[in-house]
């Protein structure tokens, strides 16, 4: 059975903290899990967490992954943007062009995210996360694909993009050129197979599929960290 994508982890330098700031711009519930540490509820039962986990390094460069929010109204870009600034976000420039629409700023851990003006076709039929918007080549969307069951719904010029058959969130992926990796990422996914599912057996369907073990040895945790394609962590849990 294809391991289910359980949550987006982030490293954070104060994760009670992050966590209360993406819970105040998304509306999501707040939990303290023992198990599974500071996360915020998906907000459906077909969604995925939010997991914040603490970290010391100092966020270095830009992610690889950013949120794309979308706007239902042509009001509700400008109230989600006034919200985030109110919780602690600030406006940054990766570059972006004026004619394009979208905000970008940054949450309080320096992460890039996108406010979408509403009217956008690509994001009708999403979310409020319409997307993960990733730095990534088309093979490594093609593998994830394949790791969760979710068929592409973009395929072109090396982009890609997929999509649970439930609907919500697309991951899309810009193609080449991407950035050299350098050091951990800042955010990464938890996979975990449904109740009665075989870890390992998971483990071994993403190898054949092309990912890597970081560490093969779960320890307490019962976390087994992979590799994708393109160099980026994610982790295995047990059955959820």
């Amino acid at each position: 059975m294809t391991c289910q994508l359980f949550a987006m982890c982030f490293d954070a330098s104060e994760p009670q903290h992050l966590a209360g700031f993406w819970s105040g711009v998304l509306g999501r519930e707040l939990i303290d899990d023992p198990h599974d540490g500071v996360a915020l509820l998906p907000a459906d039962e077909h969604g995925f967490r939010l997991r914040f986990l603490p970290a010391q390094e100092k966020k270095a460069g830009q992610n690889r992954m950013h949120f794309d929010l979308t706007s239902a109204f042509p009001e509700q870009q400008q109230e989600t943007v006034d919200r985030a600034l109110r919780l602690g976000a600030r406006h940054i420039d990766i570059g972006q062009l004026p004619e394009e629409g979208h905000v970008v700023l940054a949450d309080p851990d320096g992460n890039e995210f996108c406010v979408i003006p509403a009217g956008n076709n690509f994001l009708a039929d999403t979310a409020f996360i319409g997307a993960l918007a990733c730095d990534g080549s088309q093979a490594v969307g093609y593998f994830w694909s394949e790791a969760l069951g979710w068929p592409l719904v973009w395929d072109q010029d090396q982009e890609t993009a997929i999509q649970s058959p439930h609907g919500g969130t697309k991951i899309t992926w810009g193609g080449p050129p991407v950035e050299p990796k350098t050091g951990r990422n800042r955010q990464h996914f938890d996979l975990a197979p449904p109740v009665g599912g075989d870890q390992r057996a998971e483990v071994e369907r993403l190898l054949a599929l092309g990912a890597e073990l970081a560490d093969d040895d779960p320890g307490d945790t019962g976390r087994v960290a992979m590799i994708d394609p393109d160099g980026n962590e994610f982790c295995v849990l047990t059955p959820r």
